[in-house]
């Protein structure tokens, strides 16, 4: 793994906190199969998913996060046409049916997905562009084939802090995806995911951090009862508006009013891969998340915020 991978300090122990009411077992596995069987679905879909219409694709993308028990509210203005990089801070799983359903959008995920068995290929032939993080002579050439997707008229959804955080801090945007849309003379689209529970407390059972595994991410959600996903579309960023991808990274960043924003200070530490982060957890007997985020009792006293969108 490159030492310049970006990362997260965040960790299962360290940064998750379960709901405070869960479903009886045999309503979650009723979910799961549910989510499971939209999912399969799609992944049979996905060597015609260019044909399939767009706001199919979008109500496809809603049904996976609520047949989770995850209600979803979307705020703001509708997502231009054309050409579009799609952005958003990156918390879950979910938040990808989530920026799908804002607009459907070729993702941009790591190589590693094209070697699954069987997926993997299917995946490769519904137009999802792969990016080679463990080689950082290969991203000018995935930043012009994102280019010329958009260029094509393509939207291409990218999470830029390169790495899942839990929801009570956020990594910095990293900047070459949009140069991807700097070259395209495309606008860029912020989105803004944050989870709630019932009560409307900020809710970081929906993270997928550190080592947590897929299916223990998943028993947390389908278990959970009151998520509520909120995704903010905030306006887009027209061409040509900022200088150099720097200020265009700069003004898609979200500011979350409900976390403690990393940037500031953010250290070679916090740039290496997850790994660091793990063996970091590891040696002191506890998740390094729980150092670096606010503490779990900052996040059960907030009262919630009242949710909004600025455009």
């Amino acid at each position: 793994m490159s030492v310049w991978l970006p990362g997260a300090p965040c960790t299962p122990s360290g940064c998750v906190v379960p709901t405070g009411t869960t479903r009886a077992v045999p309503g979650a596995v009723l979910r799961l199969t549910a989510v499971v069987g939209l999912v399969l679905a799609g992944v049979l879909l996905l060597p015609v998913g260019r044909r399939i219409p767009a706001g199919l694709v979008g109500r496809w993308c809603r049904w996976i996060v609520r047949a989770a028990g995850v209600r979803v509210r979307i705020t703001g203005a509708a997502a231009p046409t054309g050409g579009l990089l799609l952005v958003a801070n990156h918390i879950s799983w979910l938040d990808i049916p989530l920026l799908s359903a804002v607009r459907p959008a070729r993702m941009l995920a790591k190589a590693e997905i094209r070697q699954w068995p069987l997926a993997g290929p299917l995946v490769a032939r519904s137009g999802v562009l792969f990016i080679d993080r463990d080689r950082l002579r290969a991203l000018p050439g995935t930043v012009a084939r994102v280019a010329a997707a958009l260029g094509e008229g393509s939207a291409v959804a990218v999470f830029p802090e390169g790495s899942t955080w839990c929801g009570r801090g956020q990594g910095s945007f990293r900047r070459a995806a949009f140069q991807a849309a700097i070259d395209a003379g495309v606008p860029v689209q912020p989105v803004r995911i944050h989870y709630r529970d019932a009560s409307g407390t900020p809710a970081t059972a929906p993270a997928f951090v550190g080592d947590d595994t897929l299916f223990a991410s998943l028993w947390r959600v389908v278990s959970a009862r009151g998520l509520v996903a909120e995704v903010g579309v905030r306006a887009a960023v027209p061409p040509g508006s900022h200088p150099d991808r720097r200020a265009l990274a700069a003004a898609a960043q979200p500011h979350s009013g409900s976390g403690r924003d990393h940037r500031a200070g953010q250290g070679t530490g916090h740039r290496a891969g997850r790994r660091t982060s793990r063996q970091a957890g590891r040696r002191t007997g506890r998740g390094v998340g729980h150092q670096a985020c606010c503490p779990v009792e900052d996040l059960r006293s907030r009262s919630p915020e009242v949710s909004a969108v600025k455009n």
